[in-house]
């Protein structure tokens, strides 16, 4: 998720923030499972919304193991948005969403 995510963030996540509202919206971090391996959890950017499911992308795209690798992921797997970075303390600070394109 580089340059928006290093190695070594500690996020907060608001799990309600998604819950209360419709589907995430295109440009939103989200918090999800991975479907290939429930216990192991990634933060993804919503860059699609198909029918009740998400197709989510990182940023660094020719690093990233995303739905081009697993296709899109239902919405219960979806924990909820990261919206803040407190650690390290030189990257403290809001996480922001991209405009949808």
């Amino acid at each position: 998720m580089a340059p928006t995510l290093l190695p070594g963030d500690w996020l907060l996540v608001d799990p309600k923030a998604l819950r209360s509202a419709s589907a995430p919206r295109v440009g939103e971090l989200v918090l999800h499972h991975d479907p290939r391996a429930p216990d192991r959890l990634l933060v993804k950017r919503v860059a699609a919304v198909e029918a009740g499911r998400l197709v989510v992308l990182g940023d660094a795209r020719d690093a990233s193991t995303d739905s081009r690798t697993f296709g899109p992921i239902d919405s219960p797997l979806v924990i909820g948005r990261p919206w803040f970075r407190y650690w390290p303390p030189g990257r403290l600070g809001r996480l922001r969403s991209l405009p949808a394109a």
